[in-house]
Formats: C-alpha cells, structure tokens, sequence
C-alpha cells in the first residue's frame, strides 16, 4: 500500500513539476501602462530611473527626425552581462530596454520644457526580445501601450533657432522588427562595447559606461581601455578622421538593415562599422535593383563624386518609396548628409 501511494505522489508531483514548468515559461501579457512597469521613480513624465533602472547613452545614436531621446536599462536582480566588443551586448532573459523619444519647446533652451512622443520598451522574454510602444498623452501623466502605431505632431524650435512643425510616426509593433531584425530574430541595435564606451555625460569626464558597469557588477570580462574599441561620436572631429566617423554614422542608422543578417542583406550593400571589403561598402558598386530610388547613378558610392552617388542621394530624399533609412524618419538629416558627402569627396577618384 505504501508503495502504490509513493508511486501517485511521485506521478503527482511530475504533474504538478510539468505544470510549474509551463507556468514560468508562460509570457504575461504586456503591461497596458507605462508607470506599471516601476522603471521611474515619482511621476514617470519626469525620467528619473528607480533603484534597479540605470541611464545610459550612447556615443553616435540613430537619426529620428531631429527627436531626443533618453535611454535606461533595467536587468534581473544578481543578473550579470558578458562583455564582448563585436556586436551589442547579450543581455539575460528579464532585461529591459527603455527608450524615450521628445522633443524640447527650444532645443537652444532645454530649461523652456519638453513634450515626450513615445516610449519604446524592449522586452527580453523566454522566447527573444518583444517590442512595446507606449504613446503619452497630451497631459503628459501616462504613456499607453499603442500595438497599431499612431501619428502625432512634432512642434519645436530646432538649435538653429527655426520653428519646425512636421509628422512625428509611432511604429507599430511589426514596423518595430522591420528594424530590429538579425536573421529574422528582434534584437536591440544600439548598446555595444562600441557605443557606451563614452562617459554618461555627454562631453563629460570621468570612467565610461562600461568601466561604471563593471564597477557596479553588471559586467563581466571587460579588459584594459586599449583593448576597447575607441568612442567615436559622428558630428565631433575630435573624436576621429572623417572616415571612422563617416562609418560609424552609416553603422548606427543603416547597418541593422545592411549586414549579411539583415533584412537588406540580398543588396549586397553591408555597411557595418567592421565591414573591410570597398565593394560591400558601396564603393564603385552597381546596385542590385535600378530603378527610381537609384535615379539613374551608376554605383553606389562614387568615389570622389558625392552628387553621383546612390546612397547620398538616398540620404537626401524624403520620398517614401526613395529614402533611407526608410522607416524612422520623414526628414533628412543635413549635417549626417554633409559628413557624409565630405567622406565620399575625400575618397580618391577611380582611375
């Protein structure tokens, strides 16, 4: 009798170890509030990390049509992560990655206020990373979770001085993997060994990100300074030459599309910080589709001929069916035009 009982206890209790199991790997379903998270301390409108939630920033960040951004991450308690210095760093299953886009009354005057668009939350679940945005309210006390995407109004003045007023898009969730995507699996595109190996500050002194969270234990294996990739910060010249800041510039706002992994990976354009081969980088290269978006160019990139250049003229277009990047923006960006114009220029002409 004793043993017929140990044996429905112990089939009992795999039941129960089975249901456990699938419990746990269960994803709850997103949070519809942006304040339920506890990624802020007080009023989340205000951006001020709670314990567990760091600010972080990175030195050369992606073009968003003209928006600020203030970026946090918050990882599971004990969680450490693994330096590496080729790819954005593999952070544990229960981080989150945390993203607000705004725009300030007068970007020459900061202190005049600010209107925050949109927080985008990455999530890193069980089953990969899921994408959230959450769109505030024109009271500025709650952003709400929005899956469909919506269109708002951007209104400010620019740091030359002059009003702006244009179409500001929240993506919907899909639209957010367009891209976030490395053989068809979301990831994060920003926070690498590379990007936070600046000071939290920008222009600021002190230990880099990296070295503060290797301080605080968050990260494992990071070696001496000169073993690490230089920060490079894309609109100050001296940081370093025209081309590592040209190329840093095309790895932040195009390389998550163009890389071998990307969703432009049949282009045959790969545009990577690491990418060393001239015809992989567009240089006297044909494209793999003509058409309008080429507008008749030959190559790519020219070398020393800005004005016959396919991604130049990409750069420059706010044509929905011929600019790049062609989700995240409705404007050009004329100081990114202008680095990389002058990049191109400097190349030597082709014989």
């Amino acid at each position: 009798m004793r043993g017929r009982t140990w044996k429905i206890s112990a089939s009992l209790i795999c039941v129960c170890l089975t249901i456990l199991s699938a419990t746990l790997k269960r994803e709850r379903p997103p949070l519809q509030k942006l304040s339920e998270y506890g990624f802020f301390t007080g009023q989340s409108a205000d951006q001020q990390p709670a314990n567990g939630t760091m600010a972080y920033r990175l030195n050369t960040a992606l073009f968003s049509d003209n928006a600020e951004k203030l970026r946090f991450i918050r990882l599971p308690a004990g969680a450490t992560v693994p330096y590496n210095d080729s790819a954005v760093l593999d952070f544990p299953v229960g981080t989150a990655i945390v993203k607000t886009f705004y725009y300030s009354q007068d970007m020459r005057r900061p202190e005049k206020g600010r209107r925050l668009m949109e927080t985008r939350v990455l999530l890193r679940e069980t089953s990969g990373w899921k994408a959230l945005p959450y769109v505030w309210n024109e009271d500025q006390t709650e952003a709400l979770l929005d899956v469909a995407g919506v269109t708002l109004e951007a209104s400010y003045i620019d740091a030359d001085g002059k009003k702006r007023r244009h179409p500001y898009y929240v993506p919907n969730m899909n639209q957010c993997k367009g891209c976030h995507n490395y053989s068809e699996v979301l990831r994060p595109i920003g926070p690498s060994a590379r990007q936070l190996s600046g000071p939290l500050q920008k222009g600021g002194a002190g230990p880099s990100q990296l070295e503060t969270w290797a301080a605080l234990g968050f990260l494992t294996g990071l070696p001496a300074g000169e073993h690490r990739p230089a920060a490079i910060v894309w609109n100050d010249p001296s940081s370093g030459t025209l081309e590592q800041r040209a190329r840093l510039w095309l790895d932040i706002n195009c390389a998550h599309c163009h890389n071998p992994q990307g969703p432009a990976s049949t282009s045959g354009l790969f545009l990577g910080v690491n990418e060393s081969d001239p015809l992989h980088l567009g240089i006297r290269k044909s494209p793999v589709a003509a058409g309008r978006a080429s507008a008749g160019l030959a190559h790519d990139i020219e070398p020393g001929r800005p004005e016959a250049s396919i991604l130049l003229h990409r750069m420059e277009s706010t044509d929905p069916g011929v600019m790049m990047p062609e989700l995240g923006r409705s404007q050009a960006d004329p100081a990114a035009v202008a680095l990389i114009r002058e990049w191109i220029r400097s190349m030597p002409p082709a014989p």
